[in-house]
């Protein structure tokens, strides 16, 4: 079926608030008008500048999620996919009308999303414990659900290498509990994966992390950042993202690249430049939306949101605007920069 044909079945199937208005004030259903430039969009070094579109405003653009999650850009259908984990649906953004439809319905508490070379769905499902591939035709192929014999834990976010390769995250938050999956026993350390989806052949690229969790590429493809998200061994500790270099089918040279605390990080994405486009949360007004930092690890900048992020990708007719899945709302924000390795 063609490419296009698939598509339509999926159709059917902020804290600087500094000023006058709080964040929470600000994002109540007759908000007040931003004025330009949106102070939640904050430069803390002046390489973020120019990523700032002065006459542009973070916008909400849906709320009634539990935990929205893993959003991906589909350009080809101008359609945004992104999971909402609690409520076992993945939902859909049309960015003509704006309206929210459901795409599937269980997903199988699916959480984070990306996209394969040939443009096909990739999936971390909680539930069943496994990735899949949506094909062309709306069929689902089951990549990977096991690993030397024994089940997944529960993959949650991932990321395709141009060579076709999955890498994914396997912490586990879905068999923690019965909310954002079902609670089971682990079965397997939490490792980060790397899938070749012609052989099936898998390997743990990572295996050292207490909850590994965002990841992606630099631009060029020979770095790699990854988020984890366990509690510090003892105080004082980091809540890191990682960085590796990409050594072929291997990682080496592992550095702490930002220290999150006190909040946390989740999904990651890189922009064109290199720059690390950070989901942050668990820390309050000030410190929750996105934190951008440069390619030497230095926090250049900040969107405040008025919930906890938990995942970003770029997307948009020229990839130049940032979706943000924020606890139980869909955000987006124009800026001036695109998204490396789209899809």
């Amino acid at each position: 079926m063609e490419r296009r044909e698939f598509f339509n079945l999926a159709a059917g199937g902020a804290a600087a608030m500094a000023m006058k208005n709080s964040a929470e004030q600000r994002w109540q259903e007759h908000k007040n008008p931003v004025a330009y430039p949106d102070a939640a969009i904050e430069v803390i070094d002046p390489r973020f500048a120019k990523y700032v579109v002065v006459n542009a405003a973070v916008e909400r653009l849906w709320t009634g999620a539990r935990w929205a999650e893993g959003p991906v850009w589909f350009g080809d259908g101008r359609y945004l996919l992104f999971s909402d984990i609690p409520s076992n649906r993945m939902l859909r953004w049309a960015e003509e009308t704006g309206e929210v439809s459901v795409f599937r319905s269980p997903s199988n508490f699916s959480n984070g999303n990306s996209r394969d070379r040939q443009g096909r769905l990739i999936t971390c499902e909680h539930d069943t414990r496994r990735v899949t591939r949506t094909e062309h035709d709306g069929t689902v192929t089951v990549l990977m659900d096991g690993f030397q014999g024994k089940k997944l834990n529960a993959p949650n976010d991932l990321v395709t290498h141009s060579d076709g390769a999955i890498w994914f995250t396997d912490p586990g938050y879905g068999i923690m509990g019965n909310y954002e999956g079902h609670r089971a026993a682990f079965e397997l350390p939490t490792n980060v994966y790397r899938l070749d989806p012609k052989t099936r052949e898998a390997t743990v690229v990572v295996g050292d992390l207490d909850k590994p969790n965002g990841l992606c590429f630099s631009p060029e493809e020979k770095r790699i950042y990854i988020v984890d998200t366990g509690v510090p061994k003892k105080e004082g500790d980091p809540k890191p993202i990682w960085v590796y270099d990409v050594d072929g089918t291997r990682l080496k040279n592992k550095k702490l690249f930002a220290n999150m605390s006190p909040g946390n990080s989740d999904g990651i994405r890189c922009d064109v430049d290199g720059n690390v486009w950070s989901a942050a949360g668990w820390a309050g007004d000030g410190y929750n939306g996105v934190h951008v930092f440069a390619p030497d690890g230095k926090l250049i900048g900040k969107i405040h949101l008025p919930e906890t992020c938990a995942n970003i990708c770029f997307g948009g007719t020229k990839k130049n605007r940032l979706f943000m899945a924020a606890s139980q709302s869909l955000y987006a924000v124009y800026v001036g920069t695109e998204g490396a390795q789209t899809p």
